[in-house]
């Protein structure tokens, strides 16, 4: 087929791939603009972006897409379809109607669970058993169209949103390739009413650790947001975060270190760290975090 890919992140990159190995002609490839980054603020290209450059193909980065000369412009590849994953940007009605069967969603949820901008996020902080990908047609509505195929995986005890964005983008691979060779034959099935969830885009106000919280609630915080933003505590006056964490038997002062080997008491139970990063350094393994920063038993993690 004559495709236009429209994504952003790492995550969209093994999808174009996928859809180039799997022999699809890409007729252009739509990603958000380079933007300024890292410490000497110069603009970076977004990972699709470089990885289309890679491949040979022309990329395009509007600012928008609400403009005649751009939906214009995006009618005029005469695409057969499009297939859109954490793209960034809304498609006006007329983007969405350009394609000749349409847009395609790759969504990293069970659907209608978990519409919107943060559903690998929230599925861990809510303490989902699963989740999985949707490949959805588009239509105006937020991650509101009819379903054409769904993978689920199970939500392990230790994946964090790392683990399973990778795991997920994989899924969303595949799946989008089994869609496009079935595309003809498939029925959409329309999102049931029941059991919509919102996931709302992640705020930095939500990654500050509560102590008193149970260790399941805490070792959710810490795996849905690892690696970004991170779950974070002060510790000895500099403020750490947390990546990695499962639940551990173990009782005292919310905050306090049971041991040496970064086993901290929460409001009930305890998490022991698996992963933790100081500022301004990389992540590192709890071992050896701990042989820069030992956390002696009797710590009080949380104050300061």
């Amino acid at each position: 087929m004559r495709v236009i890919f429209m994504g952003t992140p790492e995550f969209s990159v093994p999808v174009l791939e996928a859809l180039v190995a799997a022999g699809h002609e890409i007729a252009a490839v739509y990603c958000q603009p380079p933007r300024p980054a890292g410490r000497g603020k110069k603009e970076r290209p977004t990972p699709v972006h470089a990885r289309a450059l890679d491949l040979g193909l022309e990329v395009r980065h509007p600012l928008r897409l609400r403009g005649a000369e751009e939906q214009a412009a995006f009618a005029a590849l005469k695409a057969d379809v499009a297939v859109v994953v954490a793209y960034g940007l809304i498609l006006p009605q007329a983007v969405l109607d350009a394609p000749a069967k349409g847009c395609l969603n790759i969504h990293a949820s069970l659907l209608p669970r978990w519409r919107g901008a943060a559903p690998i996020h929230r599925a861990i902080m809510a303490g989902d058993a699963e989740t999985g990908i949707c490949i959805m047609q588009m239509e105006a509505g937020l991650d509101t169209g009819p379903v054409l195929l769904r993978d689920s995986t199970p939500i392990a005890e230790e994946d964090t949103t790392g683990a399973l964005h990778d795991r997920l983008s994989a899924m969303g691979s595949a799946l989008i390739v089994q869609a496009l060779e079935r595309l003809d034959t498939l029925v959409p099935q329309p999102q049931p009413e029941a059991g919509v969830t919102y996931a709302q885009k992640i705020d930095k106000a939500e990654a500050a650790i509560d102590w008193t919280a149970d260790a399941v609630g805490v070792s959710r915080l810490v795996r849905g947001l690892s690696p970004f933003p991170g779950a974070w505590t002060m510790l000895g006056g500099e403020r750490i975060k947390l990546l990695g964490a499962r639940v551990v038997d173990g009782d005292g002062a919310p905050g306090c270190a049971l041991d040496d080997g970064l086993t901290i008491a929460c409001g009930r139970g305890a998490i022991r760290v698996s992963h933790a990063q100081r500022a301004g350094k990389g992540a590192q393994e709890a071992a050896s975090f701990l042989r820069g920063m030992p956390v002696p038993a009797g710590t009080v993690l949380g104050e300061g």
